[in-house]
């Protein structure tokens, strides 16, 4: 008799189940994308995960319907080779064990590993002004800068630091003690570098908003809410003081839908302009690679 096989789940389904699993705020916002892109989102992110699980935890390889889901994806949305290939650099970098020496090393890790996550998304919902790109890319520079921030001692316990060397003034030489535990003697060092990385981001963030009116009214209530969410986790950081020993930084449930519910309301105020401007939409023609993407 034949060994019993069991079918796999649908690319899709299989998707969902990674996002559910590894992102409960992603989850959420995207149940709030069109229907016609909620699909192609959660292959999108299914991807990017398996990419980053391999490095961090040595996962093996992408699971194969995820892999095939993801190339068909890429061939239907015209989602330009650089941008995987430039996440793919990005996670190479962990492999690698770069060291931050500025904060151009870490706007480059930044615009790999994130920002190419925002232009491929243009991609996966369709944009009215190819202008919008930037935003997009600096929307996922911002999320990885909180990302930074809130992980610092998670990191440090994986052999990395991400903080660059130029905002920890004495303490610069700190990459220097990976392996053995944070050293208390840091935490001040690294709470101004932390309070000065979110800051950062809250300027990209801005930056990123510029972008939403070029998006579908679904779509930008959906990146507005996964914007907002994500920076959420700034305000939690902030405080603790930026003490990076006070634990991981969550956004609660309520909070997270007070967020959702704020967004609604800026996309909705903004209605009657999208009304009347008739915008057709349309896969970005330009590509926006890492020269190309202002620094703030």
């Amino acid at each position: 008799m034949s060994a019993l096989v069991v079918a796999s789940p649908a690319p899709a389904q299989l998707a969902r189940q990674i996002i559910a699993q590894h992102s409960k705020s992603f989850a959420l916002a995207s149940k709030l994308l069109p229907p016609a892109s909620r699909g192609d989102t959660v292959v999108l992110y299914a991807w990017c995960r398996h990419v980053d699980d391999i490095v961090d935890d040595g996962a093996g390889a992408v699971p194969a319907e995820i892999s095939t889901a993801f190339e068909e994806l890429k061939q239907r949305r015209r989602i330009p080779d650089v941008y995987p290939r430039e996440l793919l650099a990005g996670m190479d970098m962990d492999a690698r064990g770069t060291h931050y020496a500025t904060l151009e090393d870490l706007f480059t890790y930044a615009y790999r590993v994130a920002g190419v996550v925002g232009l491929m998304m243009t991609h996966v919902l369709g944009l009215a002004d190819d202008e919008a790109l930037g935003p997009a890319a600096h929307l996922g520079i911002a999320m990885q800068l909180t990302n930074v921030c809130r992980d610092v001692a998670e990191d440090w316990e994986r052999g990395r630091l991400y903080v660059p060397d130029e905002l920890l003034g004495e303490a610069r030489g700190l990459a220097g003690e990976l392996g053995r535990p944070l050293p208390a003697s840091a935490s001040p060092a690294l709470a101004s570098a932390v309070r000065e990385l979110l800051a950062l981001a809250d300027r990209y963030y801005r930056s990123a908003d510029r972008g939403l009116r070029a998006l579908p009214w679904r779509a930008a209530l959906g990146v507005r809410s996964a914007r907002d969410i994500y920076a959420a986790i700034g305000g939690r950081i902030a405080r603790t003081g930026h003490d990076v020993h006070a634990g991981r930084a969550v956004v609660p449930r309520a909070a997270k839908l007070a967020r959702v519910a704020a967004a609604a309301l800026r996309i909705a105020s903004g209605a009657p302009r999208r009304l009347f401007a008739r915008q057709r939409y349309h896969i970005p023609a330009r590509t926006l690679e890492l020269a190309d993407v202002a620094r703030l």
